[in-house]
């Protein structure tokens, strides 16, 4: 499937988009908190890039103020919030200052954002991780969402279009579940939130399966049938550090 997408991407000149498991396009870029060289001076942390259509909108102001109000909670996970439009720098600045100085959002007032976020008026960021969908707009980045692990791995994308506001929660969890996974070598069922039971690899042999559903085997785990097995997991032990 590769192949074919980079094929058709050599035949139309176009750049093949990042998916999960790839290594996070590396770009330069000015930013409100300086100068970065993304990914490579994020490694040994979790990432979130996101990108948000334009400064001076009603909803991305509500998402900047609500990414701000979070950031410690990212921070305590070992995750760097990272944003972009394709607006330049000093638009950045006058619209995060316009946020602080007079605008309220459920109760939050001064809200400062602290995390870098990007200028990219040529829109080479933008097009390099597909935030340009031209079915919404050739000319602003629709709600991207990237969440990239200490190895600058791309773990996850999320895309919502650019009249649907993001589930800042959702987000959070989806970091949690990532790490929960790489921690302790398990999966999340639908809905999971910390301190839920996890699912644990499907067993390897007949012998270990039949343990599992006996309940034989050590640490907690039970089957409700060979493919379908479980074991509890504490909030506490989750969100350890």
């Amino acid at each position: 499937m590769s192949e074919i997408v980079n094929s058709e991407s050599a035949i139309t000149g176009a750049r093949p988009l990042p998916r999960i498991g790839d290594i996070a396009p590396s770009f330069d870029a000015i930013t409100t908190q300086g100068n970065i060289k993304f990914p490579e001076d994020y490694k040994g942390r979790w990432v979130i890039l996101f990108s948000h259509p334009a400064d001076f909108t009603p909803v991305c102001t509500s998402e900047f103020m609500t990414f701000a109000k979070m950031e410690n909670d990212f921070k305590n996970l070992n995750t760097d919030l990272v944003g972009l439009s394709v607006d330049g720098l000093y638009s950045h600045i006058a619209w995060l200052r316009t946020i602080k100085d007079k605008i309220e959002f459920r109760g939050w007032e001064n809200v400062e954002v602290k995390f870098p976020l990007i200028e990219d008026i040529t829109m080479s960021v933008a097009r390099k991780y597909g935030m340009i969908q031209p079915g919404e707009s050739s000319t602003k980045a629709v709600r991207a969402v990237f969440f990239i692990d200490p190895l600058s791995v791309i773990r996850a994308i999320i895309y919502y279009p650019l009249s649907l506001g993001r589930n800042f929660e959702e987000l959070k969890r989806v970091i949690i579940g990532l790490q929960t996974a790489d921690k302790f070598a398990v999966a999340t069922p639908a809905d999971w939130q910390p301190g839920e039971d996890v699912i644990v690899p499907t067993a390897g042999s007949c012998g270990v399966a039949e343990d599992r559903m006996s309940g034989k085997e050590n640490g907690g785990v039970y089957c409700k049938d060979w493919f379908f097995c479980m074991k509890p997991l504490t909030k506490e032990k989750v969100l350890a550090r």
